[in-house]
């Protein structure tokens, strides 16, 4: 059924036949529909990280993928450069020890004193 229904949900447009099937938007008189009307649906920080330190990481972690784990310095830098990450990034990492080995972006969000989660689950 995940198949059949692949066209619908990733097409990027309304799945009816007829165009008056389709849901209309709120009007200018009624309010959008939230789930979560006092806060954000971005997700809460961990204990220990700053929101900025958890922005930081996710950015890393997007421009690093998982198969450069594990690595050391010069191995993360290289991955930036060819996933043509921002430079601030690169500058970032290259103040980390070459010596250290890193397991995941989080061990290279701790060693830049980003923080680390207290714990996770």
């Amino acid at each position: 059924m995940a198949r059949e229904t692949r066209g619908l949900v990733q097409g990027g447009r309304s799945g009816r036949a007829e165009e008056w099937l389709d849901p209309e938007a709120p009007g200018e008189d009624q309010p959008e529909a939230d789930f979560a009307p006092d806060a954000t649906l971005v997700g809460g920080i961990p204990e220990g990280l700053t929101p900025e330190g958890v922005a930081e990481r996710s950015e890393l972690a997007s421009y690093l993928g998982r198969a450069v784990y594990p690595a050391y310095r010069d191995q993360i830098i290289d991955r930036l450069v060819e996933n043509n990450a921002p430079t601030r990034l690169v500058t970032v990492v290259r103040d980390l020890p070459a010596d250290a080995q890193y397991e995941n972006a989080g061990s290279i969000a701790q060693a830049l004193g980003l923080g680390h989660e207290e714990q996770r689950f």
